[in-house]
């Protein structure tokens, strides 16, 4: 029942990256905070980087969650290869956008790896969308089971 929880928080967690992220890069403020991964200020910054630094932080969050949601997966007996698949390339799509986040950063958002990281925030989100569905699929087979 935890798995199921914790992927749909992590699938809530990384849409509100995605808006906030979409946010950022309408508004111009993608180079509000010029230093990766802390602005300026460091760990707590100033009003001038409080919303790149929010993106930031959600961004770290997600990648928490992502990577916990798969050790969750890979530790389910119940759970079979395909969320571990997905929650696995999950992982990897997760740790591809940081690195791509640190790029466009340091490289003054060069438009092809501006639209590179989009790209694979749609094939994240994607993949936490089916970890998410195969965990409350894994809900209702162990229900269906024990009837």
């Amino acid at each position: 029942m935890a798995l199921q929880y914790l992927a749909l928080a992590t699938m809530i967690v990384l849409y509100s990256l995605m808006f906030i992220g979409g946010y950022v890069s309408a508004a111009g403020l993608g180079l509000t905070c010029p230093d990766w991964p802390l602005c300026p200020d460091g760990i707590f910054p100033s009003e001038e980087y409080l919303i790149e630094w929010t993106h930031r932080l959600v961004a770290a969050t997600t990648g928490a969650l992502v990577v916990a949601t798969m050790v969750a997966s890979l530790i389910n007996k119940n759970a079979d290869l395909k969320i571990k698949v997905t929650s696995s390339l999950a992982s990897v799509f997760v740790i591809t956008q940081i690195v791509l986040g640190a790029m466009v950063i340091d490289l003054k958002l060069h438009a092809v790896l501006v639209a590179i990281h989009l790209g694979i925030g749609i094939l994240l989100f994607s993949m936490v969308l089916l970890t998410t569905l195969f965990a409350f699929r894994i809900s209702k087979i162990s229900i269906d089971s024990k009837s």
